[in-house]
């Protein structure tokens, strides 16, 4: 529980070159909050280890069933309709075209994340439900995923016409 609460206690922004470090520095700073409210410490190693485990940048394997735990949820926050919303927004506030002109969704080239908003469906989101550490969280990610190509498939339409 402590691990899931305080998973994104250290806020690193989208753009930052601390990014894959962000979940190495939540850890830390969670496990001081913990010590200072004399949690046990003998769960202190676990609970910095979910916490480092569940960012997809730091590319951490969860060692426990609570990272595995923590690494689904963080990632279902990404997928959905919540997902699509935070894909969105981060785009508009990193300055990014939403797709490229000649390409919008990644038919005949690579996604480049880094210059178009929405190659950020084909880059990462799409693929999270593979990388799903459980199988209540596969089911739920695959559920959601299919509401973001659902949603791509109408774009793609409304852009057609």
């Amino acid at each position: 529980m402590p691990a899931a609460c305080l998973h994104d206690c250290v806020p690193v922004a989208k753009d930052s070159s601390l990014r894959s470090q962000g979940s190495r520095l939540a850890a830390a700073a969670a496990v001081d909050f913990l010590t200072s409210v004399v949690f046990p410490a003998e769960l202190l190693d676990d609970v910095y280890h979910a916490i480092e485990a569940h960012s997809y940048s730091a590319g951490i394997q969860p060692r426990t069933p609570e990272a595995r735990v923590v690494q689904d949820a963080d990632r279902l926050d990404s997928l959905g309709a919540i997902g699509i919303a935070r894909c969105l927004l981060v785009g508009g506030r990193l300055d990014r075209p939403l797709c490229d002109p000649d390409d919008p969704f990644c038919d005949q080239r690579s996604p480049d994340d880094a210059s178009y908003t929405l190659d950020h469906f084909y880059a990462k989101l799409l693929k999270l439900p593979a990388t799903m550490q459980t199988a209540a969280g596969r089911a739920e990610a695959e559920r959601r995923a299919d509401l973001m190509r659902r949603y791509l498939d109408d774009l793609r339409q409304e852009i057609a016409r």
